[in-house]
């Protein structure tokens, strides 16, 4: 028997692992990040049910963690966005790229709205709940129906996607704001040309040193994802997802089936396999599932596509660009919730009524951020918009919502990184050799996108994105 084999024979000539390889084994499983994300919610999840006093205090974990991640979040989106396009040949390929991500946004937001309100009138959640308003306390409610009124329009958002200053921009992390300034002085770059050079050398270097940042936060996930699930239990408590589990079943399932059949669709039209897609940014999902923010594995998932082999400028226009416009878990979850109020307080609302809230709906879903809470704050502007169903009604959804944020983040998450895929393979700019290996497992995540942004040594602008 050779001695490199993992299997020995003993002394009745039958063969067993040796102790020393199923150790081996084990630890290498738990050094993915994606197992200990999941143990650090199961272990979350037993403290926040065993001792629920002691479980929320440990959310500080979970806000260090997210405040970690924004201090990058700014920095890797504008160095992504700048550098992608300062190295395109031709400006028309940007605005190529940006009309088709936004048609992509739009049609997947829509569908998504369109299947959760087709879900919660059939399933119908709320029904035979029977609840008086007047026995509602509107006060527990109170702080997102404020912040709910101080939301503004439709124009107003659209100038608010101008920053005033660039400096202030950065200091919010207003994420569109940054984006905006990222192209023009992408687009100011690309135009003079070799005079650019010295700029683009440092910001590959800047952005070569931010992930490498971004790879030492990820580390400190599983903590994170522990302090989130202990919050969350301890603070709402099983009892909650007892009472409403209907609803957030009905969130759960619907997520699933757009995930599974409407993204499926989508890699199955783009030339590439979900599953194994899926696969690929599993640190990521479970990661967003633990901390119920969108917003945790934004750098970490733009790494990840470019290694995958989507252009620069593709990524940094599509996954950025898709907290806001393309949150479509947050849609299917909105449909949902303001259904199940309206159902649960014998509102009655005709099939005009409800296209209505889905139009509303369009509008008020974007611009959400992807971080947990927001949602809420969003349907809260919503109802309140509407005078047609009761915000009172919120105040039933109080104790699940962060449940159903995890679904919803998840469902984000996924939706962006499937986007700037599609968006690429719809450009005719995807590196499909680069996207095969990937997912099968062959590219080695920080080699491939540390190399990318070495810096170069003549500046030279990209080939042209066609030809990729």
């Amino acid at each position: 028997m050779a001695a490199k084999n993992r299997w020995a024979l003993s002394f009745d000539n039958t063969y067993s692992a040796p102790a020393g390889w199923l150790r081996e084994e084990s630890d290498m499983i738990l050094r993915k990040l994606y197992v200990q994300v999941l143990l650090a919610v199961l272990v979350g999840a037993v403290l926040g049910y065993v001792s629920p006093g002691v479980a929320t205090e440990f959310k500080v974990l979970s806000d260090i963690f997210i405040r970690m991640i924004k201090m990058v979040l700014a920095p890797v989106i504008f160095c992504t966005v700048v550098l992608g396009i300062a190295k395109m040949d031709n400006m028309k390929q940007l605005g190529r790229i940006g009309i088709k991500s936004l048609v992509y946004f739009e049609v997947a937001s829509t569908l998504a709205l369109l299947i959760g309100l087709l879900v919660v009138n059939v399933v119908r959640p709320g029904s035979g709940m029977n609840v008086d308003i007047s026995t509602l306390d509107a006060a527990s409610v109170g702080q997102y129906t404020q912040a709910a009124a101080k939301q503004d329009g439709v124009l107003d958002f659209i100038v608010h996607t101008v920053p005033q200053s660039v400096v202030d921009a950065f200091a919010r992390g207003d994420i569109l704001q940054i984006l905006f300034f990222g192209v023009l002085f992408g687009v100011g770059l690309s135009q003079i040309g070799p005079t650019a050079r010295p700029a683009v050398v440092f910001m590959e270097s800047f952005l070569a040193a931010v992930f490498r940042i971004v790879s030492m936060i990820m580390r400190l996930a599983p903590l994170g994802a522990f302090g989130a699930m202990a919050f969350t239990i301890g603070a709402y408590g099983i009892g909650s997802l007892l009472s409403l589990g209907k609803v957030l079943l009905c969130v759960y399932v619907t997520c699933g089936l757009f995930v599974g059949l409407g993204f499926g669709v989508v890699a199955y039209l783009s030339g590439f396999s979900l599953w194994k897609f899926l696969k690929f940014i599993r640190d990521e999902i479970f990661t967003v599932a633990g901390t119920c923010s969108s917003e945790s594995v934004l750098p970490q998932i733009m790494r990840k596509l470019e290694a995958a082999g989507v252009p620069k400028p593709v990524v940094g226009l599509v996954v950025p660009g898709g907290l806001s416009f393309n949150a479509d878990g947050s849609a299917i979850y909105f449909t949902i919730a303001a259904m199940f109020i309206a159902q649960a307080t014998n509102t009655p609302l005709n099939f005009a009524q409800q296209l209505t809230i889905l139009g509303v709906l369009m509008l008020t879903s974007k611009g959400s951020a992807g971080v947990a809470g927001a949602g809420f704050v969003t349907l809260a502007a919503t109802l309140a918009s509407m005078h047609t169903i009761p915000i009172e009604g919120l105040v039933l959804l109080l104790g699940v919502d962060r449940f159903m944020a995890e679904a919803r983040s998840v469902t984000n998450t996924i939706g962006n990184a499937v986007g700037a895929v599609a968006v690429a393979a719809w450009d005719g700019c995807l590196d499909r050799n680069k996207l095969a290996l990937a997912l099968d497992g062959k590219v080695s995540v920080s080699e491939a996108v540390v190399a990318d942004h070495e810096p170069e040594a003549p500046f030279e602008r990209a080939p042209s994105l066609k030809t990729v």
